[in-house]
């Protein structure tokens, strides 16, 4: 099947803690049927769901997240800044999120957000686990993995590969020159995923030219969302879950 969305909940939606099932659940109820999120593995290689390469700006607990096992990541709450739940949002492993999906149809952009040295063993263990959630499910729509690393995205298309499994791939990069869409094709990807300020006219058609879906980030104006929608971008990752309503 084919699925397509504009509009996308950069990291599940600005309604409630970011990149928590809250924020799943608000998003979906405002009429989002896409989301963004991030996604890191603990130190005994299960995935999950985080931003920053620290915990303290988002959750009650501190240090590095990718050297902490599950056990102790599984026991944090991730309302610290947001305030709107009470502090009791657990961290969501990445299988309640593709669950989330399976049961709504929902499409996904899980983001590799690897620590430095990191990108194999993160792009390893979250390929594998979505290729086979793949399987389980196929007539959900297909999830695609983004990075800003390289070095995760060869990994990913290197997994995909060898377990035949047909994942799309973005580039993201926040700035644009003339190497990024060769880059983007000598990964193998499907999309270049660009912030919205580096979009200009002449960027879009090169990209479109080269076989490529164009998305930005992270839109939270509405007139932002109707030029960018001019220029054939396919989505905007936004954090206004009333966007689409204005």
């Amino acid at each position: 099947m084919r699925f397509d969305a504009f509009w996308i909940a950069h990291r599940g939606g600005g309604g409630a803690p970011e990149n928590t099932l809250a924020a799943f659940r608000h998003a979906y109820a405002a009429g989002f049927r896409a989301f963004e999120c991030d996604v890191q593995v603990s130190r005994d290689g299960i995935p999950f769901l985080l931003h920053d390469a620290t915990l303290q700006r988002t959750s009650d607990g501190r240090g590095v997240a990718a050297r902490q096992p599950w056990s102790r990541l599984r026991r944090l709450h991730a309302d610290r800044w947001h305030g709107r739940l009470g502090g009791v949002e657990p961290l969501p492993r990445l299988d309640a999120v593709l669950a989330f999906a399976a049961a709504r149809r929902a499409w996904l952009n899980l983001e590799l957000k690897p620590a430095p040295g990191e990108a194999r063993w993160v792009a390893m263990a979250v390929t594998r686990e979505v290729a086979r959630w793949r399987r389980r499910h196929p007539d959900a729509p297909p999830p695609l993995l983004s990075s800003f690393s390289i070095a995760a995205l060869r990994t990913a298309r290197g997994e995909l590969a060898r377990m035949r499994s047909p994942l799309p791939l973005a580039l993201l990069a926040d700035t644009f020159d003339a190497t990024l869409v060769d880059r983007a094709l000598r990964l193998g990807a499907a999309a270049l995923h660009l912030h919205w300020r580096a979009i200009t006219p002449a960027r879009a058609r090169a990209i479109h030219d080269a076989g490529l879906q164009l998305r930005a980030y992270t839109v939270n104006r509405a007139a932002s969302a109707a030029r960018l929608r001019t220029l054939g971008v396919s989505g905007v990752f936004t954090d206004r879950v009333d966007l689409p309503a204005r």
